[in-house]
């Protein structure tokens, strides 16, 4: 069985589909370096990064439940904090958000095959966007910038939003309830086996993609 028939009965094993956003839909080039860019942003905006920001931006600075996300503006907050103790992280925090948004906010590129996928799924089954983000909005930015309508999703699910990180089971189980199915019942698409196969461990089915010709976006099915 070739790997495009594999996917289409697994489509149809399916009750919803979920799709990983970042190296399946869309390519982005993500910075060189985190903590410089967050560091513009962040001088740009009139916060003061301290001299050894690159040390404090890679210190863990708050505590992650384990699978868990927390929003990279609050890690910028309280790295900020661990040198300025006087510093507030919650009185900086909008300002530091939206430095990091901004800091990652770089044009996207639709995926080979990404749009013949979207037309092959949104035809036969409820579709949401399941994506390990830390940043708050990132994930409808290139979802926009990719020329990507928002409009074909019932749901668009990030880990900074639900609180998990794919493999974890709980962010599996996060876009499933917003799809409106079972865990069981969901087939996830991506292009990571060990991330995106994680919710074979909550009952659903994964299918990564490959070099035929879905990624090469020829047409199929």
């Amino acid at each position: 069985m070739c790997r495009e028939t594999a996917l289409r009965a697994a489509v149809a094993d399916c009750a919803a589909v979920s799709v990983d956003l970042f190296g399946t839909l869309v390519s982005v080039e993500r910075p060189d370096d985190p903590a410089a860019a967050v560091a513009r942003e962040l001088d740009a905006r009139g916060v003061s990064v301290p001299d050894d920001w690159a040390t404090a931006y890679r210190e863990a600075h708050l505590d992650v439940k384990e699978g868990g996300e927390l929003p990279l503006a609050d890690h910028v907050a309280a790295a900020l904090a661990s040198r300025n103790e006087p510093l507030r992280r919650e009185e900086i925090r909008p300002t530091v958000a939206e430095a990091v948004r901004a800091a990652f906010a770089v044009e996207a590129e639709p995926r080979p095959g990404a749009e013949r996928l979207l037309e092959y799924l949104t035809d036969r089954r409820p579709v949401g966007v399941l994506s390990n983000c830390a940043v708050a909005g990132l994930a409808e930015h290139a979802l926009d910038s990719a020329g990507i309508d928002r409009e074909r999703f019932e749901a668009v699910v990030t880990s900074v939003d639900c609180g998990w990180r794919k493999p974890d089971s709980h962010a599996f189980t996060a876009v499933a309830d917003a799809l409106g199915v079972e865990t069981g019942e969901l087939l996830h698409i991506g292009d990571d086996p060990e991330t995106d196969g994680g919710i074979s461990e909550v009952g659903g089915s994964s299918w990564i993609v490959g070099d035929g010709p879905l990624a090469r976006g020829e047409r199929w099915g």
